[in-house]
């Protein structure tokens, strides 16, 4: 296909969740020494501080070194913000989004995961299944990430037990009963992310396990095909306008496709107008193509003069999106104001920005025991169901359906701060 490569959306965005002191920068710091994803001199800087704390590792490396940079972090022993790090194997990239596990930070982890395609969720061997695992498991479910691996670490501290991986791997399993996971696909790992045992390479020590490395799993995941797969859907951005006589009063609706396909002669239709016409040309960097598919940047030229802008909604006729002005959505509270019904916001979903009333809490959820409770307000770190009326109606999907589409973040108008993040249920 003219205008990009396929290589280009090869990127695969995770997370890895779980207790306080249960891995998880050590694991992210072995996937990137094992996969070679770090520099020399980083790993030199490294091995000198983890040798100045006289850190025993069959390597003498302090692996969590590699991703806690917040010189709080490591005062403290833990992480407390969200880390980001990037590496890449010959069979493609990855976006890394190393999660703090203190309930506290719990917008946190609701940011580092909001984007991600999968979540690593760590479970201490020796501990089994905490709240806290339970609490990430829903959050994970709430945002709608599609592939789990549960891993679970610190084998070598429990002599690489098959009972005890067994036991655990049946009481998560009850777990997603409780969840409703649906359609989330689900591996189960037993590592040791300080030895290495299942990380990047194969255990020696679990010669019991018989599945996928930590690695592989990562490198064959399906992220596109789930996403061209979807209806179509291209919030406008930017209209292009020309007036010369090279490009022929060239008019053009640009942005970025939130997933499903489109081609030239398909029949769309512009929300909230409900204008109608058909593509005529499709435009990008690299030129004019046939076709595009979801995660392109591209503009689109259409046949007829319609009335579409920046924050509208372009589908394709027969598979249009939803006008709502009232809908359900679960939030996630991220301030230290508190929340209450009736107090006015902005809502940006997707390109478009929109003023917004939560008109009633439907529940208040207890991320521990998933029992919904009655509530009057919400404080920093909640997660519960409310009633939104907006001014005027956006075109959206339900968050299960299209997480692009389902999507979105309240700010406080005078503020200008980011509020939450919100689901459309």
């Amino acid at each position: 296909m003219q205008g990009f490569s396929m290589e280009e959306f090869d990127i695969l965005k995770f997370t890895t969740v779980g207790s306080v002191d249960d891995g998880k920068s050590t694991l992210i710091g072995r996937l990137l020494y094992d996969s070679k994803g770090i520099f020399e001199d980083q790993l030199a800087a490294v091995a000198k501080t983890s040798n100045k704390k006289g850190f025993e590792s069959d390597e003498g490396i302090d692996f969590a070194l590699l991703t806690d940079g917040l010189a709080a972090e490591r005062e403290q022993g833990i992480t407390i913000d969200v880390a980001y790090r990037y590496f890449n194997t010959p069979k493609r990239k990855f976006i890394i989004a190393d999660t703090p596990g203190h309930e506290q930070y719990t917008r946190n982890m609701v940011t580092g995961a909001s984007t991600a395609h999968l979540t690593i969720i760590l479970i201490d061997a020796r501990k089994g299944i905490l709240d806290q695992s339970r609490r990430h498991a829903l959050i994970s479910t709430l945002l709608g990430i599609p592939n789990f691996v549960i891993a679970v670490n610190k084998m070598d501290l429990v002599d690489y037990s098959e009972e005890v991986f067994n036991n655990i791997v049946a009481d998560f399993k009850e777990l997603m009963s409780k969840l409703e996971l649906g359609a989330a696909n689900f591996s189960f790992v037993p590592i040791s992310a300080l030895k290495g045992d299942n990380v990047v390479n194969k255990g020696a020590n679990t010669p019991w396990y018989n599945g996928p490395t930590i690695l592989e799993i990562l490198e064959g995941v399906d992220v596109q095909s789930s996403l061209t797969e979807k209806k179509f859907r291209m919030p406008v951005q930017y209209v292009i306008r020309t007036d010369n006589a090279e490009t022929q009063d060239y008019r053009g609706f640009a942005g970025q496709i939130s997933s499903g396909t489109v081609k030239v002669g398909d029949e769309l239709i512009s929300l909230p107008s409900g204008m109608k016409s058909k593509v005529k040309a499709i435009t990008s960097y690299g030129g004019d193509q046939e076709q595009a598919i979801a995660k392109q940047s591209v503009s689109l030229v259409l046949e007829d003069e319609i009335d579409t802008s920046r924050g509208d909604m372009l589908s394709k006729l027969d598979e249009a999106a939803e006008l709502v002005k009232e809908f359900d959505a679960n939030i996630c509270w991220m301030s230290e104001d508190k929340f209450e019904p009736r107090k006015k916001y902005l809502l940006k979903h997707t390109s478009n920005k929109i003023k917004a009333m939560g008109t009633d809490i439907n529940y208040r959820l207890d991320i521990n025991n998933y029992e919904k409770q009655d509530a009057t307000e919400l404080g920093l770190n909640d997660i519960a169901n409310v009633k939104f009326k907006l001014l005027k109606p956006i075109a959206a999907d339900s968050y299960q359906e299209n997480r692009n589409t389902g999507g979105f973040i309240l700010i406080d108008e005078l503020t200008n701060n980011t509020v939450a993040a919100g689901m459309i249920s």
